[in-house]
């Protein structure tokens, strides 16, 4: 830590008496200002090592993958599918779900930046709206209000004034509920199918016969019959849609 502290007070000074711009803010004409090479890039790297926290939360990667995972529990599969499939498929139908709003991110501000139309802050303030309005559409208006609550602030004249510091968190508290929720509806067939083998192996006084063994066929035969791969993944994809 103290070798880091000493390189942040050096290596600035050092660059700068070399004659090489590192780290520099320009203010521009216009009012805006102009960050060096060497600042975008440490802004870019900055970025990169956040991005499994941005994935996580503040797209539809959280509720795809909950509901995944309380499936898996509900039919009683063990480790099948694997964590490795299921955060597999869960990033390939986040990328699906999300695609309208990478694509407007990358229309509206990656490409404008790059061709040098505009700066790269309003670049980050122009890619932030699109995930702004879908974490909107997602967020329950009593989450939104508990944190807003909590930040201090009563009221906001619209919603667009809602800062990322509270959308996150109260998005975050939103997709819990509903992966939540999702999974309930999950565990009730399967369930049913515990109860009603567990019935018939006591009343057969087989005790010692584990009931998850019996029930386990039939709860893969179950979810084979009524498709239950497309109506879940189709399910959680719509879902995003309907707000």
């Amino acid at each position: 830590m103290r070798i880091l502290l000493l390189l942040w007070i050096v290596l600035p000074g050092t660059v700068s008496a070399a004659g090489i711009d590192a780290l520099t803010v320009t203010p521009n004409p216009d009012g805006t200002e102009s960050w060096s090479l060497s600042l975008q890039a440490l802004v870019l790297m900055t970025a990169l090592t956040l991005l499994p926290a941005f994935l996580l939360m503040m797209t539809s990667f959280t509720r795809i993958a909950i509901v995944l995972g309380i499936l898996r529990t509900a039919m009683g599969t063990q480790q099948t599918p694997s964590n490795q499939i299921i955060i597999g498929l869960s990033l390939f139908l986040t990328i699906f779900v999300m695609q309208p709003v990478f694509t407007r991110i990358y229309d509206e501000a990656i490409t404008p930046y790059l061709d040098d139309q505009i700066s790269i802050q309003e670049a980050l303030q122009t890619a932030s709206e699109p995930l702004s309005d879908f974490m909107l559409r997602q967020t329950r208006e009593d989450d939104l209000a508990l944190f807003l609550n909590l930040s201090g602030t009563d009221e906001l004249p619209s919603q667009d004034d809602v800062g990322f510091f509270v959308l996150i968190p109260a998005f975050v508290t939103s997709e819990l509920k509903t992966a939540f929720q999702i999974g309930f509806m999950l565990f009730i067939p399967f369930l049913i199918i515990d109860l009603v083998v567990a019935s018939v192996l006591m009343s057969m006084g087989m005790m010692m016969l584990s009931p998850l063994i019996i029930s386990l066929p039939f709860k893969l035969m179950l979810f084979v019959l009524v498709d239950g791969w497309t109506l879940v993944l189709g399910t959680l994809a719509g879902s995003f849609y309907l707000n």
